[in-house]
C-alpha cells in the first residue's frame, strides 16, 4: 500500500528538508503530497522532494483552480513532470472562497464549472496539443506547452459531494478527499467510480486525548464554517452534531463554538491515540476504499517529523 505524508513541515523550513524527507522515505512513506493556503505554494515543496527523493511519489493537494491562469498551472505541471518522470500527481480543486477572494483578490464563481474547464484544459494541453477553445468559465486562445512531458501527470480532483466525486471519476483520473472518517469512506467511494481515491487523513499519535481535542475542535471550527464543508458534514450525516457549533459562530460566540463541538465528532474526524491504534484505523480507511491514505500530523507533544515517525507504515 502506497502510504503519503503531507508537506511542507509547518516548523521547518524548507532548507531544513533534505534530510527529514529521506528519514521518511526509509521509515515508509511512498508518497510526499502539498497543500497550498497561507504556507508555501504547493509546487516548490515537491519540486526539492523530486531531486532529494527520487524515489518517491508526489502529489499536489491541491492546486486552486483560479489563483493561477489555466496556461501557468499546465507550465508549473509540466515542469514538475519533467523533473519527476512518472512520479507526479496534479491534484487541483475548487478551493475556498477565502482564499480566492479574500486572499487572492480572485472572484469565487461557479467554481463547479471552473474545476472542470480546468481538467478539460489540462487534458489537451499536458497532452501538448494547441489549445484555442471557449469553455465556460475562462478561453484560451493558441496556447501550446513549449515542453510538454513526455509522461503527462494524472489530473486529480479534490471533491466533497456527488457532484465534484462524479467529475473526478469521469473528467478526472481521481479524486482526493478529507475531512472524513474512514468510515465515511463506504459513502464517499462509489460516486467516484472505481478511481483511484486519495484520502488525508490528520492524525496525532498523541495519548493526550484532551490536548488533541483542543487542537481538533480549533481546526473543525476553522473548517466547518466554510458553506462548501458544512454542507459536506450535514451530507455526512453529521448536521444533527454540528448545529450547536454552527448557531454559536453566527452568533460571533466563537469561545461558544468551540465547546459546543461533541468529542465524539472530533475523535471520529481527527485519529488519535497509541501509534499502533492509529495505524489500525488508516488501514479502516484503505480497506474502505481509499487507494493512498496521506497523512497529515498532528504534532501535540511533539514535533511534526517526531509525529511522521511515530506513524510510519514500518513501525506496525
Amino acid at each position: 500500500m502506497r502510504y503519503g505524508l503531507t508537506v511542507p513541515y509547518p516548523d521547518q523550513p524548507l532548507s531544513a528538508h533534505a534530510g527529514l524527507l529521506r528519514e521518511a522515505a526509509a521509515a515508509g512513506y511512498t508518497d510526499f503530497w502539498s497543500s497550498e493556503s497561507t504556507g508555501t505554494d504547493a509546487f516548490t515543496p515537491l519540486a526539492l522532494a523530486a531531486s532529494w527523493v527520487p524515489e518517491a511519489m508526489l502529489g499536489t493537494a491541491i492546486v486552486p483552480a483560479f489563483t493561477r491562469g489555466p496556461a501557468l498551472v499546465a507550465m508549473s505541471a509540466a515542469a514538475l513532470a519533467e523533473a519527476a518522470p512518472g512520479r507526479f500527481v496534479l491534484g487541483v480543486g475548487s478551493s475556498s472562497p477565502a482564499i480566492v477572494e479574500q486572499w487572492n483578490g480572485i472572484s469565487f464563481e461557479r467554481p463547479f464549472q471552473r474545476v472542470k474547464d480546468l481538467v478539460c484544459f489540462l487534458r489537451d494541453a499536458l497532452a501538448g496539443r494547441k489549445v484555442t477553445q471557449e469553455y465556460a468559465s475562462f478561453r484560451i486562445s493558441g496556447f501550446r506547452l513549449e515542453r510538454p512531458p513526455a509522461s503527462p501527470p494524472p489530473v486529480y480532483v479534490a471533491a466533497l459531494r456527488p457532484g465534484m466525486l462524479r467529475l473526478a471519476g469521469t473528467e478526472g483520473d481521481g479524486a482526493i478527499v478529507n475531512w472524513l472518517s474512514a468510515g465515511d469512506v463506504r459513502t464517499v467511494v462509489p460516486h467516484v467510480g472505481g478511481a483511484p481515491v486519495v484520502g488525508r487523513i490528520y492524525v496525532s499519535p498523541s495519548r493526550d486525548a484532551e490536548a488533541v481535542r483542543a487542537v481538533g475542535r480549533r481546526m473543525i471550527a476553522a473548517y466547518f464554517n466554510v458553506p462548501a464543508y458544512a454542507a459536506f458534514q450535514e451530507w455526512l450525516g453529521r448536521g444533527p452534531a454540528l448545529q450547536g457549533m454552527w448557531k454559536a459562530w453566527q452568533a460571533g460566540d466563537r469561545k461558544g463554538a468551540l465547546e459546543a463541538i461533541p468529542d465524539e465528532v472530533v475523535d471520529d474526524l481527527i485519529v488519535h491515540g497509541p501509534p499502533e491504534h492509529c495505524r489500525e484505523v488508516i488501514s479502516r480507511y484503505a480497506g474502505n476504499g481509499v487507494t493512498v491514505p496521506v497523512l497529515a500530523p498532528i504534532p501535540v507533544g511533539m514535533s511534526y517529523h517526531e509525529a511522521a515517525l511515530k506513524l510510519a507504515p514500518e513501525r506496525s
